[in-house]
């Protein structure tokens, strides 16, 4: 049986075209139990844990928030790697990034993919109608898997929405470091078209349950989003982390290579790049409450598990970064939500640990998924959501690179332990009960060495994945 796929863009993105696939006959589904029929899997780009529901004092985002009082939030999830194809690429196959071997921007997941069954895929196997707005995947044909969807759409900011007032905040040496308080609605930005989009999908009756993958482009850079949002954050209220006196980084390595830009970063640069990220994060948030107030008029917001996660952490300004890439705390943690049917405590908050490797097995086991791969590298944590005080990992896991150098941490409840080219470039230990944001190096101290040594058998314990 071959089914037509529509693989199209908007505002003069590229046109991938239509194609026919191979065989994908779908199997018979049935509602039961606790399962939601429809899922919504919302993927925010660079997201931080900047939101209302996680703390933060200033930044707004009530549709968020009011998600969270639906379902349960994580406040230990973890990505695998701080860099968005790595990322995607490991969590949608459910693989780590040193199974795919894809550990920056440029390898191609078709490089790789082969016969595996990414999760959008197993949901289309399954009868789901299958549609991907905005970034799911990392971009792109060669990004993406093409079979696991019935349509693909792409969007662009209109000509209104690429003008507006705009300042580079590295003085043009960091092209990506913008922001721009632009002109027009929020329909002349790609989250705008993007929600528009998602709320018709989701308006339209049809008979079959829908895998409807929502990816917001922002708040990544470049900080582009209507004025109206960045006149929410008066400069004067974005106050920049206070960096400890004299810290520099343990290694060369622990940053990128960006660093001496940042180093000349003033006090209104700090709060410009804030403001921006905020303004960002609530233009996002306006258009999650659009997918919300669908769900809800056409009678679904009950029937339709809902996810929304950042791909991965994001620095603001602590150790002097203003970006990913890195496998501190920041870099790691991510937001991660899930609102439906096998949420047994609506509005709870769970500490339990999870990696981001274990969300493709979680989400099949919540929608009753046949024919799960058995190569999967994660578990599912669907038994947090039915009593959210239960622990799940004891440890976590994350990869980045420098060069063709790699570094690796490990993460337990108290402690963070990173090697740098298995330790041959250096090490790093941090007590994150007494330093939560991890400024002191505690690796080389002889009082640690013990803590060294059970976390560096833990870091290269196989079975521990």
């Amino acid at each position: 049986m071959k089914g037509k796929i529509a693989v199209r863009t908007m505002n003069n993105k590229l046109i991938l075209g239509s194609l026919l696939l191979g065989s994908c006959t779908p199997m018979s589904y049935s509602v039961e139990g606790t399962h939601d029929k429809n899922v919504l899997f919302i993927i925010v780009d660079d997201l931080t844990t900047n939101l209302g529901c996680y703390g933060h004092p200033v930044v707004k985002t009530p549709n968020i928030d009011r998600l969270a009082g639906m379902g349960i939030r994580f406040s230990n999830a973890y990505c695998n790697f701080a860099v968005s194809n790595p990322s995607r690429s490991s969590f949608l196959t459910g693989l780590k990034p040193e199974t795919t071997t894809i550990l920056d921007n440029v390898k191609s997941l078709q490089s790789i993919l082969g016969d595996r069954v990414t999760l959008p895929y197993l949901f289309r196997k399954n009868g789901y109608y299958t549609m991907s707005l905005g970034k799911i995947f990392h971009g792109g044909k060669e990004h993406n898997d093409l079979k696991a969807w019935d349509e693909i759409y792409s969007f662009g900011p209109t000509e209104t929405g690429k003008t507006g007032e705009k300042r580079n905040m590295t003085g043009g040496v960091l092209k990506w470091c913008e922001w721009m308080a632009a002109e027009g609605g929020d329909e002349d930005q790609s989250d705008g078209q993007i929600a528009q989009k998602a709320a018709d999908f989701i308006m339209n009756k049809r008979e079959k349950p829908f895998f409807l993958a929502v990816g917001f482009q922002k708040p990544h850079d470049p900080f582009w989003a209507p004025r109206k949002y960045f006149d929410m954050y008066p400069l004067e209220d974005c106050d920049p982390p206070v960096v400890p006196p004299g810290w520099v980084a343990p290694y060369k390595h622990t940053l990128p290579s960006e660093t001496a830009v940042f180093d000349k970063f003033t006090d209104m640069d700090k709060r410009e790049f804030l403001r921006s990220y905020y303004a960002c994060t609530s233009f996002m948030d306006a258009q999650v409450g659009k997918l919300l107030t669908a769900l809800e008029e056409s009678g679904q917001l009950d029937n339709t598990l809902i996810i929304l996660m950042g791909d991965h952490g994001y620095h603001l300004g602590e150790h002097n970064w203003w970006n990913k890439v890195t496998v501190f705390e920041k870099g790691t943690n991510a937001p991660f939500i899930i609102a439906g049917q096998a949420v047994s405590q609506k509005g709870s908050v769970t500490g339990a640990m999870f990696e981001f490797i274990d969300i493709y097995p979680t989400l099949a086991a919540l929608s009753g998924l046949n024919e799960v791969p058995s190569y999967l590298e994660g578990k599912s944590f669907e038994k947090v959501l039915n009593d959210p005080s239960l622990e799940f990992r004891k440890s976590v896991r994350a990869v980045t690179k420098r060069g063709d150098m790699l570094g690796r941490t490990v993460k337990t409840e108290k402690w963070r332990y990173t090697e740098w080219d298995n330790g041959l470039k250096g090490s790093e230990l941090y007590d994150q009960e007494k330093d939560p944001v991890e400024y002191n190096n505690l690796a080389a101290s002889p009082a640690h060495a013990g803590v060294v040594s059970e976390m560096k058998k833990l870091l290269y314990d196989t079975s521990a994945f």
